[in-house]
């Protein structure tokens, strides 16, 4: 399964999840999660949550401006248990909107 995300972020602000609604938000069974961020320009943050388990913490992204590419852009990788929800958060720390793409893959493991 794979989740992807184009979303712009205002100048000074954090998103809330990307990912809410999403089908596989909450993991249906136990899984490995990929995730790939990057951003239009320098100065956004990303944090990655699955489950309980921070993942990122407010790191900055690649300034690539183009959805992620596996393997080349992956950010992180974890694993989540049935019914886990992963969290992505974007944060925008310049004085103007950017864009941040998001591509999750869910593998049954």
């Amino acid at each position: 399964m794979v989740m992807t995300d184009v979303e712009s972020v205002t100048a000074n602000s954090t998103t809330g999840n990307v990912l809410a609604g999403k089908a596989m938000e909450f993991v249906q069974e136990p899984s490995v999660v990929t995730v790939g961020i990057v951003a239009s320009a320098v100065g956004l943050h990303a944090t990655v949550v699955i489950g309980t388990e921070i993942l990122v913490d407010d790191q900055e992204v690649s300034a690539i401006n183009r959805m992620p590419q596996f393997p080349e852009d992956v950010l992180a990788e974890g694993g989540a248990f049935a019914s886990d929800r992963i969290t992505v958060r974007l944060h925008n720390t310049t004085a103007a909107a950017i864009t941040g793409f998001t591509k999750i893959n869910v593998t049954p493991a």
